[in-house]
């Protein structure tokens, strides 16, 4: 007796970009396995091809067609949108009686299904009006969503049973502290816990040794202490955004324990300084639209290998921003100072520095001196300021530049030569009426062509009858300037 049988092997993407889309693994898997029904039940094989009917026959003898069908239609049935799913038809028999015979399309679908259902690691709990976790969950679960639901507490020693469980999303329930005390204790394998958007007020204690990604944003954490981070000796990522963190909250050192802490997040709190002493390993700090007046001397040690730095939307002004505050970012790549109070282009800005956001202050002039040790520096952001004149030249020691925003100021003319390696430059919503023929050529008959691509100059008092062509002769044919 011939035999037929199928395996399936299920291989589903980490949930990477669950902040974007929580449950979009779970979705596709849902997706996926409904479309296979409808190719089913069309009689299609996920190509546009139609499947041989049960009564046609082949060299494969009686039953040939229906042997040929089911792997056809198993594979026009996995076609997932971007799920990461493989499967291999062998042989499977279906005991019937005495005898043994080939299980039919229906049969192989239903015994898959069930075998789907049973082996999926993925628990989808969101939405269902929850009041507490509830049983029955598999216990080889890898992910469990209980997002946006009711759920107030944790039953106790309901987790540690879950010793395959490395991602748990509690997000925008109604969990207190004493809702979640102990409950998180003897969790050997967790790696990511999300307890946005609940009622927490405090850093519980007992949080899991494996721990890599913790999210507490949209809470009212106002207390933590370095007794909790030290039970988080792995933690990579960590957000606490939207809560009530005020300069007590954070005392000298409290993250010292994350020794393997690469992304802080703590936008929009209440902090009036820059927490000092932070792990030399951060890569990435996001102070956004807190309170900070200052960055001390201290905040940074020596060693830090910081590549992002996001202080926009704060309170800080050239005073509070001195020649020490950022000495020791000796690898800073993106700083963000938008939205602040500064009158002046910031002295002393680290050598290493790509990008530079200085939206949104109060800056008047550029001098020629602002910008003379950033030799790295790829796109510089001054739109929306009060910029009422720029020195000649005052770019063009950025030999990298290639994005340059001057819009929403009160510029005159174009700011006199610019860099050649802007690709793209902004001076839309200014007063401009003129076009100075060394803005983006320089004189002489060996002047390298400019590399701009796009120059926007919308919204301005430009007179076409005024404009004196030959202030774009350097510009190649592709370059697109847009004036209305």
């Amino acid at each position: 007796m011939e035999k037929f049988a199928l395996m399936l092997w299920i291989f589903l993407v980490p949930l990477h970009a669950y902040v974007l889309q929580p449950s979009a693994d779970v979705v596709a898997i849902e997706d996926s396995w409904s479309e296979g029904r409808s190719w089913y039940e069309d009689g299609k094989d996920g190509t546009g091809e139609p499947l041989p009917s049960a009564g046609d026959q082949d060299s494969h003898g009686e039953g040939g067609a229906e042997q040929e069908r089911g792997p056809r239609a198993e594979a026009g049935r996995w076609r997932g949108r971007n799920v990461m799913m493989q499967m291999e038809t062998t042989e499977k028999t279906i005991k019937r009686g005495k005898g043994m015979r080939k299980a039919t399309e229906k049969e192989i679908w239903r015994n898959g299904e069930v075998w789907m259902r049973k082996t999926k690691r993925v628990v989808q709990c969101s939405d269902k009006v929850l009041d507490k976790i509830p049983y029955g969950i598999p216990y080889n679960a890898r992910y469990v969503l209980l997002m946006n639901n009711q759920i107030s507490g944790i039953q106790l020693d309901l987790l540690r049973e879950y010793m395959s469980l490395e991602f748990l999303v509690l997000s925008n329930n109604l969990l207190t502290d004493g809702g979640i005390e102990g409950a998180f204790e003897g969790m050997r394998h967790l790696k990511r816990l999300y307890l946005d958007r609940n009622h927490l007020e405090s850093i519980s204690t007992d949080l899991p040794l494996s721990l890599e990604e913790l999210r507490l944003d949209g809470n009212n954490v106002s207390v933590m202490s370095e007794v909790a981070w030290a039970r988080c000796p792995s933690l990579q990522v960590l957000s606490l955004n939207n809560n009530s963190l005020g300069p007590e909250s954070v005392p000298d050192g409290v993250f010292t324990p994350l020794t393997n802490l690469r992304t802080l997040s703590l936008v929009h709190n209440l902090l009036t300084a820059v927490p000092v002493h932070l792990p030399t390993n951060v890569k990435e700090l996001y102070l956004r639209g807190n309170h900070i007046d200052q960055v001390p001397g201290d905040a940074f040690t020596e060693g830090s290998e910081l590549l992002v730095l996001d202080l926009s939307a704060n309170r800080l002004t050239n005073k509070g921003l001195t020649k020490a505050s950022l000495r020791p970012l000796a690898h800073l790549e993106n700083l963000n100072l938008e939205g602040n109070l500064l009158k002046n282009i910031p002295q002393h800005l680290p050598p290493t520095l790509r990008t530079l956001s200085l939206e949104g202050n109060a800056i008047t002039s550029v001098s020629k001196a602002a910008f003379l040790k950033l030799p790295h520096l790829e796109h510089l952001g001054l739109s929306r300021n009060q910029i009422t004149r720029v020195a000649p030249g005052a770019f063009w020691g950025l030999p990298a530049l290639h994005q340059l925003e001057l819009g929403h100021n009160v510029l005159r003319q174009v700011p006199r030569r610019l860099p050649p390696s802007l690709h793209s430059v902004s001076l839309v919503h200014n007063k401009i009426h003129s076009v100075p023929r060394d803005s983006f050529c320089t004189k002489g008959k060996d002047s390298p062509l400019s590399r701009l691509v796009r120059v926007h100059l919308e919204h301005n008092l430009i007179h076409l009858a005024d404009l004196d062509t030959q202030a774009f002769s350097c510009l190649r044919g592709y370059q697109v300037i847009h004036l209305y």
